[in-house]
């Protein structure tokens, strides 16, 4: 198998769940764990084995193993080829006061509970049978995945078709945010580096300070120079 073949995401992972009966599977991925400004972001992605699930976008990776511009392309591809989605966040100021674990937790929680607020499917789910799929090696929703059972797996966005799906919502929604916080804060370049320590944001910080959308805490180093 070639590296690039290597690199394209599957149902493999997801069928071994299907196959015991498990009607749902919702891939979970995090954006931004690493921006030294701005959010950070879940994006989650429910799959229903009841729908023909044999043709995902062509060009779906992990977010980072593809481009912005490939990113922005498959994104209402992606979008509409899922059962549902959605994309929570957790601000600065959580991060900052309850520290990136808890943060990426609360964030989860939200997208998750955006996911599931339509009854008919919190029923369907209860009845069939749910798994999440979280990218990593740590359950880091921990308490806050509302009773739903959690697998864990090392480059899930890279090898899930369903967590791909969820890294390209969260990459592609968090990058539009950004993007506007550039509009308030345009000395950072966010736009273009979405809040992650490039050479130009960093002399930015060292020459202006920090703004309200920086983890402050996270800076002590870079601005101690």
């Amino acid at each position: 198998m070639s590296s690039k073949t290597s690199q394209l995401p599957s149902l493999s992972f997801e069928n071994s769940f299907f196959e015991t009966g498990t009607r749902f599977v919702i891939g979970i991925d995090e954006v931004g764990r690493g921006s030294i400004a701005g959010p950070v972001a879940v994006g989650v992605s429910l799959l229903d084995k009841q729908r023909d699930l044999s043709s995902w976008p062509v060009k779906l990776k992990d977010s980072k193993l593809i481009s912005e511009k490939t990113r922005e392309e498959i994104f209402p591809l992606v979008s509409s080829w899922v059962s549902g989605w959605a994309v929570g966040m957790a601000t600065v100021e959580e991060i900052e006061t309850k520290g990136i674990v808890e943060a990426l937790s609360i964030a989860g929680s939200r997208a998750l509970e955006q996911l599931i607020r339509d009854l008919a499917l919190r029923e369907a789910i209860s009845k069939d049978g749910v798994m999440l799929i979280l990218d990593g090696s740590h359950n880091w929703l921990g308490a806050k995945a509302l009773g739903l059972p959690v697998t864990v797996k090392t480059k899930a966005d890279r090898d899930c078709v369903s967590v791909a799906c969820a890294s390209v919502l969260a990459k592609v929604t968090r990058d539009k945010l950004m993007q506007e916080i550039h509009e308030e804060y345009p000395i950072f370049g966010l736009a273009s580096n979405k809040g992650y320590a490039s050479e130009s944001h960093i002399s930015a910080l060292r020459e202006h300070g920090p703004s309200p959308v920086h983890r402050v805490s996270w800076l002590t180093k870079i601005l101690a120079r």
